[in-house]
C-alpha cells in the first residue's frame, strides 16, 4: 500500500482512486466521507481503509462474493474452533526422545 502526502494539500494512493484533501487549520475531507473533517492521521487511515477495500474487492471476487457479502460474512461468522495441538514426531525420533523434549 502506497500512500502519497502531495505539497501538505493532497493525499493519494496508488491502489485506490479515492483521495483526500487539505481544507486548512489541519483539517481534512476524504472523498468517501462526505460531511466529515478529519486530521492528517485520520485521513491517512481513512486512505489505507479504502486500499484495503480495494484489496478485498479483488479476492471476493475470485470467490464469487460481492466486497460486501466478503466483508460482512467475515465479521458475522464465527472462526472454526482450532483442533487440539498435537506433536508429531520427527523422522527417527522415538517417543521416549519426544517425553524428555517436552
Amino acid at each position: 500500500m502506497a500512500v502519497h502526502v502531495i505539497s501538505g494539500s493532497l493525499i493519494t494512493s496508488d491502489h485506490t482512486q479515492h483521495q483526500a484533501k487539505s481544507v486548512g487549520l489541519d483539517g481534512w475531507v476524504v472523498s468517501f466521507l462526505p460531511g466529515r473533517t478529519l486530521n492528517l492521521e485520520q485521513a491517512a487511515a481513512a486512505i489505507q481503509a479504502a486500499e484495503a477495500v480495494e484489496a478485498v474487492e479483488h479476492l471476493a471476487h475470485l470467490i464469487g462474493l460481492t466486497t460486501r457479502e466478503t466483508i460482512g460474512l467475515a465479521i458475522a461468522e464465527p472462526p472454526w474452533s482450532s483442533p487440539p495441538h498435537t506433536s508429531i514426531a520427527a523422522p527417527g525420533s522415538t517417543s521416549e526422545q519426544r517425553r524428555s523434549d517436552g
